[in-house]
């Protein structure tokens, strides 16, 4: 086969020897490395992530293999072209790299053909047949591959440009392989092009580890997919199974809508609650709001929230701690020693997380609220056309540290009083003290105005509904009623930060 030059450069020197020795001991090296690694893999590991790592090892000991037999052709060429006394090359084994790459070259001047032995093996041609013309080649392609070669070969004599593609051939026993062809046009001395030369290598094997690893990766994702969409779901259901209606007036049990103990005579509680979402997708947070109506004739208001996000760990931890609530208050349990008990089981579970929470008992006969929080949750009280945050207990967060204690606080309340508890989030970018300090300056004009929770509720969502906020917020709004339902409002204006 002739020299491959062109008429405006020169032959590259091949390298040395010593050069191609040492690039062929680093890469048997990295070879044993990456099999080591593949072999602690099982090929048929049930966890899909398993089976995609395996089938990444593959590719890349394929691949490492086809480097390692090329550097070694390399090294053999100069012995080869040394002269006839030099040893016969050794016959290539079946599947190596050798044997799956061959070269050609086509005279455009005399039509003529040459083929390397090798490619008559790669194409599965007759070696005794006579080599096939470039249009004869197409004959061996598939027929959608076809455009595909004669745009490789035309932008190859026509303009001048290097032939890099892929395609597909039929063998005679009618089995297919795919062909990667590099070739170059080589002038002649007028600067036309006077013949086509071409590598043309087998890398259906290759493809077929590629298809593998691409297959393993869309059933991997898919599978994460399905995860966690069944994960989604199951944290919907455990969070519609344990907290109250997402948004609206909160029906108690033994009562009637938007109120709490009517007893005659005593200040009712008008409750209303909403939890907005957050702006990134139908995640489910860890926060929670709730109003329960205990057979001792107290209504119990809590909100609160747990580290992390739309997992089903996340909802189950909840539920847990929301039950223990439940359960402790109809016990009759007060809201310090309840937090108290609250810090001991998430200490106690499998999983540690931290929360936060508020917890308030209002008894009606006295309109008295006893109240505890763990972490920076703090109610805001709206009185007579002010607002102000009641002076909160000492409380750190749940989970925090073993055998915390956390104190209580009472206040009494009056009717007409608004209630307002929150979790973080509800006014996005602000956090603590600077989230309750804005809430006093933008509501308290528009509680003043309000005459029940869900209007104050409303209020809130036009204010801050439509804001980004990276987290669900929940909030709660409790009112005190006179003995009709209907709020004494109290004339004055002003903010009151306690």
């Amino acid at each position: 086969m002739p020299s491959h030059l062109s008429a405006d450069r020169s032959a590259a020197q091949p390298p040395g020897r010593g050069s191609v020795d040492a690039l062929i001991s680093q890469t048997r090296r990295l070879k044993d490395d990456v099999d080591a690694v593949r072999r602690g893999t099982p090929a048929d590991a049930a966890d899909p992530r398993e089976r995609f790592q395996r089938a990444l090892y593959d590719l890349a000991l394929h691949q490492l293999n086809d480097l390692d037999e090329h550097l070694a052709q390399l090294r053999e060429a100069p012995r080869q072209a040394s002269g006839p006394s030099s040893p016969a090359p050794p016959v290539p084994r079946q599947g190596s790299l050798v044997s799956r790459v061959g070269s050609a070259e086509w005279n455009l001047l005399t039509d003529e053909a040459s083929w390397s032995p090798e490619l008559y093996g790669v194409l599965g041609r007759d070696p005794a047949a006579p080599p096939l013309t470039l249009d004869e080649l197409p004959s061996l392609v598939l027929d959608e591959d076809r455009p595909k070669l004669t745009a490789m070969v035309t932008g190859c004599l026509v303009d001048g440009r290097p032939i890099d593609g892929e395609f597909r051939v039929v063998l005679p026993d009618g089995g297919v392989r795919t062909m990667h062809m590099m070739g170059e046009p080589v002038l002649g001395a007028d600067g036309s092009t006077a013949s086509m030369w071409a590598v043309l290598r087998d890398v259906s094997e290759l493809r077929r580890c590629r298809r593998a690893v691409s297959e393993t990766r869309d059933s991997l994702h898919h599978q994460w997919q399905k995860a966690e969409q069944t994960e989604h779901r199951l944290a919907v259901e455990l969070q519609e199974a344990v907290l109250p209606a997402r948004h609206g007036t909160l029906r108690l049990p033994h009562t009637g809508p938007r109120t709490a103990q009517p007893h005659a005579g005593r200040p009712r509680l008008d409750i209303a609650a909403l939890q907005l979402p957050s702006s990134t997708g139908p995640r489910i947070g860890g926060d929670w709001y709730d109003a329960l109506d205990v057979s001792d004739g107290t209504t119990l208001l809590s909100v609160g929230g747990l580290t992390g996000q739309g997992s089903v760990a996340v909802a189950s931890a909840r539920a847990m701690l929301l039950g223990a609530v439940r359960g402790m208050a109809m016990a009759g349990t007060a809201p310090g020693p309840l937090l108290t008990c609250l810090n001991g089981l998430l200490d106690a579970t499998v999983q540690p997380a931290l929360g936060s929470a508020l917890c308030l008992r209002y008894r009606p006969g006295t309109r008295s609220l006893v109240w505890a929080r763990a972490g920076r949750l703090a109610p805001l009280l709206f009185r007579g056309g002010t607002g102000r945050v009641l002076d909160a207990p000492e409380g750190m967060l749940l989970g925090t540290a073993s055998g915390a204690v956390y104190g209580q606080a009472e206040e009494t309340l009056e009717p007409g009083d608004l209630l307002l508890l929150h979790t973080d989030g509800l006014v996005p970018g602000y956090a603590g003290e600077a989230a309750a300090h804005r809430l006093l300056a933008t509501m308290t004009p528009q509680v003043t105005g309000a005459t029940t929770a869900q209007d104050c509720v409303r209020a809130m969502v036009r204010e801050f509904g439509e804001q980004h906020r990276e987290d669900d917020a929940c909030v709660l709004v409790a009112r005190v009623t006179d003995w009709r339902g209907s709020p004494t409002a109290r004339p004055g204006a002003g903010v009151q930060h306690g």
